[in-house]
């Protein structure tokens, strides 16, 4: 089972993060957290990488049903989204697969709260 679900776009990274963000609104997601890597690695470490954010997602319904599932499942959420240049115009925009980072937890009524926010993910980064 792979971890992510990707998909390479023509776009700049400011115009992937807008469609990444859009997409996931359509599904019930708001973003939490918008982490740019590139410039934390620019500011800590004076090294220069190609644009890189971290979208952190969460979809409330689930996560409140994730939460009932598993107190604990907290320190594996929200659900991060990348969106990193490949190279000028190419960005690639990659989903956890939620699936597969919850079944360490061998919770079975965690896991079929993964299953749908699986589905919405993979429907995102589709349609991207």
């Amino acid at each position: 089972m792979t971890y992510c679900f990707a998909k390479t776009i023509d776009a700049t990274p400011q115009e992937a993060i807008a469609r990444a963000k859009a997409a996931l609104a359509a599904k019930g997601f708001g973003v939490l957290s918008e982490i740019d890597v590139a410039a934390t690695l620019k500011t800590k470490l004076g090294i220069d990488t190609a644009p890189y954010v971290i979208l952190g997602a969460c979809n409330p319904q689930y996560a409140h049903r994730a939460l009932q599932a598993e107190p604990r499942i907290g320190v594996m959420l929200p659900c991060n989204v990348i969106v990193r240049e490949l190279s000028p115009g190419k960005v690639e925009v990659a989903a956890i697969d939620p699936a597969a980072s919850m079944q360490a937890v061998e919770n079975e009524n965690l896991a079929a709260v993964a299953a749908p926010v699986r589905t919405m993910l993979q429907e995102v980064v589709a349609a991207l």
